[in-house]
């Protein structure tokens, strides 16, 4: 099985100031995304191009994935956003996180002056990603078109501010329940609509932040909802929500320990030695093929995460 580079924290860190994108670079950070978007102002945006093509070419970076968010396509910023840092760095960087996609055309844009700027300076074409950013009620709607506009596309990620405001959600803290919607999540539905879409065309499901930075344990438990729907990772603000965001979307021990005796006993059972069965036990379990399937899903987020498993099959004991 190959493994994946798990994207369980993604760290935001703006574009223009070099003293936070160093320090990103020591950080136990899945990705970084570098962002010329919201994190700068306007006056200061062709200053960060500069920036982040210089940082990216220089040394310290470890295994992250990293990510350049450029601007939005409404904007006069996103066509110089691409060509810069992709002409100045674009062998040191994996994709381009593109905000407030509505249409399948914004993704198609993206991916031919990728391609432009890819021949232009002899990269690799098709080698840097796309990751679209769903913000409001328009892209929601059409999510599956935009996942599929492009072979570039790798995640679908949500926006929680801004689709709370274009929806008219009665909150201002990002994130959170909105008061007085009890029981359940108001966020269900968008959630789940982002991750049928991302797992119909095997692509990454990714939750947006959580914007009260110092309370981790509040991040903790709003990771933890879109951790067990099944997203992928989440967003993260401060280096202090880097740890909680690697742990939620990880396995727990037991759970890979045991998803990887599933597969083991699975394989032993399926096999002529095994007496070719296609369903066995394993202790007071009974699995199958549907077990081992959902064992994978799970051996497969351990992997990435480089979890050493603590326990193995034994044929004989069964």
């Amino acid at each position: 099985m190959q493994v994946a580079r798990p994207r369980r924290s993604i760290l935001a860190v703006p574009g223009s100031s070099r003293k936070m994108i160093d320090k990103a670079k020591g950080l136990p950070a899945d990705e970084i995304f570098l962002d010329l978007e919201d994190a700068v102002a306007p006056i200061a945006k062709a200053q960060a191009r500069a920036e982040i093509v210089d940082a990216l070419n220089s040394d310290g970076w470890g295994e992250q994935i990293r990510v350049v968010r450029v601007n939005d396509w409404t904007t006069e910023w996103t066509h110089a956003d691409v060509i810069e840092v992709v002409s100045g760095a674009g062998a040191r960087i994996d994709a381009i996180l593109l905000p407030k996609v509505t249409d399948a055309s914004h993704v198609q844009a993206l991916d031919l002056l990728l391609t432009q700027v890819e021949r232009a300076n002899g990269l690799e074409v098709g080698r840097i990603g796309i990751e679209a950013q769903i913000e409001n009620a328009i892209g929601l709607t059409n999510i599956n078109a935009i996942a599929t506009a492009s072979p570039r596309v790798q995640t679908l990620v949500f926006g929680p501010a801004d689709f709370m405001a274009s929806i008219n959600m009665r909150t201002l803290v990002v994130g959170e329940q909105p008061e007085g919607y009890e029981p359940g999540d108001a966020y269900h539905h968008i959630l789940m609509t982002i991750l049928m879409a991302a797992r119909a065309h095997g692509l990454e499901a990714i939750d947006g932040p959580y914007l009260q930075i110092r309370d981790v344990e509040a991040f903790r438990r709003a990771a933890g909802r879109t951790a067990a729907l099944g997203f992928d990772g989440k967003w993260v603000l401060h280096p202090g929500q880097i740890d909680a965001a690697n742990e939620v979307f990880s396995p727990r021990q037991a759970d890979y320990d045991h998803a990887e005796m599933i597969l083991d006993a699975y394989e032993f059972h399926t096999s002529a030695a095994g007496g070719a069965r296609g369903a066995a036990m394993l202790g007071d379990e009974m699995i199958d093929e549907a077990s081992a399937k959902m064992a994978l899903v799970v051996a497969g987020k351990g992997r990435a995460a480089g979890m050493v498993r603590t326990t193995r099959f034994d044929p004989n004991s069964q």
